[in-house]
């Protein structure tokens, strides 16, 4: 079979206001950004208010694996499967980041036969919305530097300047720095740092925003930094929501794209569900559910993360109510779940696929806690024998829920037929009783420890007594009725990536939590995990080059 790029650049992709006409928008509604991607105006978003909402379903998946489980391609596949059985569909995914596609991981465009496309644009600068998040984040940085050099004025407390910088590329060195040496017409030196863009508060506060207003008001919420007294200093206070929001005001609307069989599909914003909370944009999602009668969206990485933020998170301030779950499991990555080395997932091992079943069935127990009915889409690959894929069928069986093989990554729509008819049965059923996991009434450390306890099955969360304390400041401070984010690693449901399975008897600890008052969230940093990435060994980018036509190699 081609390959993913040779199947993207084969495709016979049809003009953008062609994919515009199916959801009705009229083409003075779209900003075209060539032939076959644009965004859709403002001012026909809210225009949208009033209309009926179709049905929501999340696709979220198992912990991930190197043997990889195809999230983003089964959330392409379901959507081409429910239209192909006559359901008018439509797909919201996140924006790939740049740092992934040079670094490991590779795009985020789905895969083989379910894929979104132009791939190459959506994987790279794509319409620039990273590009103006960085520079909106990058901005209030230099407000910063800047009113300090010029007199400091609101007092802004040098050892307790929070707001660190932004780019959208894996580069360890930049963790931690110094920054402003040079002498006296550089500033005041002191200590900063990097994160990765889709980390970045104003990241989050794009994807949980609902128009302009919104945005402005959340960008001037952001506290960048204390005075001496501990009193918080805003992004409004050095006047810099304005200028941001300028810079933000075409990212803010979603990008419409098709997959390739045509049909329709938003991306739009990016945060990691690692470490930030992994959803898609409120607007993107939003419109979807007044333009489709049904949407399907994902959550980053696996269930104990991307769903949960979904659910508690997003779910929470927009208002949405899931109407159905797709888990999305692979046989290889269930053997890894079981013990199985990578070099060996070739060969037949019915044992190592039930004994994996339980990371499957930690994050079935998971969903269920939410009150949202799921179904496990079992993603198949070419190696996968029948004995195998029975053996989840009959652990699923046992729990309720139906498990059943999804061949769109060879197939596309034809492959996910089966899937579709079940998933659309859930969603009309009526069976969702959707509500999240904890009130905003409960404390904040009470909300990570149910998370932790709940999700995760750890028996205790480990926090030093500095990380309680900040915690009741934030609630005296008047932040104790926001969710909490945590970041931690997406491989295991405890703090060690090597912990696969369902591990239990394992605790939590937290090393830092951090304020995100724009975004409207607590972060709770657990373990080791890293808000900027580094590359490994040997990059992706190492083998990314133009060849003699100008076209891409090595980007899949």
């Amino acid at each position: 079979m081609a390959s993913d790029i040779e199947i993207a650049r084969a495709a016979k992709m049809k003009p953008i206001q062609e994919i515009g006409d199916r959801l009705n928008i009229p083409d003075e509604s779209l900003l075209p950004y060539g032939r076959t991607k644009a965004k859709i105006s403002a001012e026909f978003i809210e225009g949208l208010v009033g209309r009926e909402n179709g049905k929501l379903i999340l696709v979220t998946a198992i912990n991930p694996t190197p043997a990889g489980e195809g999230k983003t391609t089964t959330t392409v596949g379901l959507g081409d499967g429910l239209n192909k059985i006559g359901k008018n569909a439509m797909i919201c995914l996140r924006e790939p980041s740049l740092g992934p596609c040079f670094g490991m991981k590779g795009g985020a465009a789905g895969g083989g036969y379910a894929q979104v496309v132009p791939m190459e644009d959506i994987n790279l600068h794509f319409t620039g919305d990273f590009h103006a998040i960085t520079s909106a984040h990058n901005l209030l940085s230099a407000l910063i530097e800047n009113h300090i050099y010029w007199g400091n004025e609101l007092g802004i407390d040098q050892r307790r300047v929070v707001w660190r910088r932004v780019l959208d590329m894996n580069d360890r060195a930049l963790r931690s720095i110094v920054c402003s040496l040079g002498g006296v017409a550089n500033g005041f030196p002191r200590e900063g740092g990097f994160d990765i863009t889709v980390a970045s508060e104003i990241m989050a506060i794009l994807c949980l925003a609902t128009d302009l207003e919104d945005l402005q008001t959340r960008l001037g919420d952001i506290i960048v930094a204390y005075r001496r007294d501990r009193s918080p200093i805003r992004a409004r206070d050095l006047e810099a929501d304005g200028a941001m929001t300028v810079l933000l005001k075409e990212a803010l609307q979603p990008n419409l794209v098709q997959t390739l069989e045509n049909n329709p599909a938003f991306i739009h914003g990016g945060p990691f569900a690692n470490i930030a909370h992994g959803c898609n944009s409120v607007v993107a999602t939003q419109s979807a559910l007044k333009l489709a009668d049904y949407v399907v969206t994902e959550a980053g990485f696996g269930a104990d993360l991307g769903a949960e933020k979904f659910f508690d998170i997003k779910c929470r301030k927009a208002g949405l109510s899931p109407d159905a779950v797709v888990i999305v499991a692979t046989i290889k990555a269930l053997k890894m779940n079981g013990g199985i080395a990578k070099e060996d997932l070739g060969t037949e091992n019915v044992d190592a696929v039930a004994k994996g079943c339980a990371n499957l069935g930690r994050h079935i127990e998971n969903v269920k806690q939410f009150g949202v009915p799921a179904v496990v889409a079992i993603n198949h690959f070419t190696a996968d024998t029948e004995a195998e894929v029975q053996a989840v069928k009959d652990y699923c069986a046992d729990l309720g829920v139906d498990a059943i093989l999804a061949t769109h990554w060879a197939n596309g729509s034809a492959g996910t037929e089966e899937l579709a008819v079940r998933v659309a049965e859930l969603a009309e059923s009526g069976a969702a009783q959707f509500a999240p996991l904890y009130e905003d009434g409960l404390s904040l450390f009470e909300k990570i420890e149910t998370v932790a306890k709940r999700i995760y099955r750890a028996d205790e969360v480990l926090a030093d007594k500095s990380v309680r304390d900040q915690l009741k400041r934030w609630e005296a401070d008047g932040f104790g009725d926001l969710p909490v984010c945590m970041a931690k690693t997406q491989y295991s449901f405890s703090t060690d990536p090597q912990l696969r399975g369902a591990p239990t008897g394992h605790s939590l600890p937290v090393r830092e939590v951090r304020l995100s008052a724009g975004a409207g969230f607590i972060v709770a940093i657990c373990g080791e995990i890293m808000t900027m990435p580094g590359l490994p060994r040997v990059p992706s980018a190492n083998h990314i080059r133009l060849d003699d036509n100008g076209q891409i190699e090595g980007l899949f």
